[in-house]
């Protein structure tokens, strides 16, 4: 689903970035635990943006990031959303190559997957920087890896979930 011009890209871009911010400031269902957060559906923008438009995923990982912040959460949850950055960059450029993907419910589970690794990857390497130069807790292996790194992973493959069946249904309709 390819915006049909630049004004229908403008209108998809500001829609999505407008509920990236949206969603960390009003989701009732959240798990905070710092530096875990666990907002449903905090993903599904970028994923929608993903499907559609690199420039797009970039913007709306912008907004997203703007919206956690704002949220009033600590820092460093803001931090791991921009890290979305890298996982959204990634995504994108791969599906504008390889639309076909998502075609395919096996190719799909299997980008979903390595696409949340990419992502936990991220955020636990956010986490990292942060607490080396910041004050070291006892249990940081435990919130790092498992928190952060295998919470992020199953977060970010409902929220894949998720986004794909908006995306079909879209795609449907138009």
């Amino acid at each position: 689903m390819k915006p049909k011009s630049k004004n229908q890209f403008m209108t998809l871009t500001a829609f999505l970035t407008a509920l990236a911010i949206v969603i960390p400031l009003v989701m009732p269902i959240k798990i905070v635990i710092p530096p875990a957060s666990f907002t449903l559906a905090s993903h599904v923008a970028i994923f929608l943006a993903m499907f559609i438009s690199p420039l797009m995923t970039v913007i709306v990982v912008i907004g997203s990031t703007i919206g956690f912040f704002m949220s009033g959460l600590p820092f460093i949850i803001t931090l791991r959303a921009l890290s979305h950055l890298l996982f959204g960059s990634i995504g994108a450029f791969y599906l504008q190559k390889h639309p076909e993907t998502l075609d395919s419910q096996k190719k799909t589970w299997i980008f979903n997957f390595l696409l949340a690794l990419i992502h936990a990857f991220g955020e636990v390497a956010v986490c990292i920087l942060f607490y080396t130069t910041s004050a070291y807790p006892a249990n940081a292996f435990y919130i790092l890896f498992g928190l952060v790194g295998l919470g992020t992973v199953i977060h970010s493959m409902v929220d894949f979930v998720i986004a794909k069946f908006i995306y079909q249904a879209l795609k449907k309709i138009r």
